[in-house]
């Protein structure tokens, strides 16, 4: 009777030894894509679910603005562009007098200072037409990676706005389970130890490897936010799964 007893004492002893954390699939790398340049969306390419690959165009903004700083950036460089060969002539034509002492040296080296600026002038304006001509590959908002559109938050036909979040991915490559631990716990666990992970909609059962440890304790039920890495063999897990964490 007291070796029984003693079989059922180690077994309970056992059980209570392993912690069950309940958590959820999440990504660790997930961005929101937002436009540079202000302007109204003239077509949305994917939509919420859809798998999207890097460098794919999600959505598409008006180029009327910058169709119309480039022109003026144009004319512009034409303008001085002009005045430059005018200079230009000018300077040579008064380097011949200035031979024959039909014209000052002031004059020739004003002529040769406007010719300076206007170079200069030249320059800046090439460089400002170059700029806009950039702007025109951010009117097309590409994907930085690999992922899934987990929120779709513009349509066609609004004003896209520089900073507000328009969509946001999820990089599936990059899952990781989270979940809350409880503050008496805390000393179970250690940044890099080993767990078991289960993910029961697929039946998922895997080692898993605790990557962060939140130190910002929820004043409400005092617990810790964990982080656990994982394999998901090759099966198709998502982010907001549920899963459980199976600490020994």
């Amino acid at each position: 009777m007291k070796k029984l007893l003693l079989i059922f004492a180690l077994g309970a002893t056992l059980i209570a030894e392993t912690l069950t954390l309940s958590g959820s699939v999440i990504s660790d790398n997930q961005k929101m894509i937002t436009s540079r340049f202000m302007g109204f969306v003239t077509n949305v390419n994917v939509s919420e679910g859809e798998k999207v690959k890097r460098n794919q165009v999600l959505y598409t903004i008006d180029s009327r603005e910058i169709d119309s700083a480039k022109r003026q950036s144009e004319l512009s460089l034409q303008m001085y562009q002009n005045q430059y060969t005018n200079v230009k002539l000018n300077l040579d034509r008064y380097k011949r007098l200035l031979e024959k002492d039909m014209v000052s040296k002031y004059e020739v080296e004003n002529l040769e200072l406007a010719e300076l600026n206007l170079q200069n002038m030249i320059s800046i304006a090439e460089a400002r037409l170059e700029e806009v001509n950039n702007q025109y590959r951010y009117l097309n908002v590409k994907a930085p990676n690999d992922g899934v559109v987990v929120a779709k938050n513009i349509k066609v036909g609004e004003m896209a706005m520089p900073g507000m979040p328009a969509i946001i991915l999820s990089d599936l490559s990059d899952l990781k389970i989270s979940a809350e631990i409880a503050e008496s716990n805390l000393a179970r666990i250690s940044h890099g130890k080993r767990v078991t992970v289960s993910i029961p909609s697929l039946t998922v059962n895997t080692i898993g490897k605790v990557t962060a440890i939140i130190p910002n304790s929820n004043p409400m039920t005092h617990t810790f936010k964990i982080k656990v890495s994982f394999k998901s063999n090759n099966k198709s897990v998502y982010p907001g799964m549920y899963a459980t964490i199976n600490i020994d």
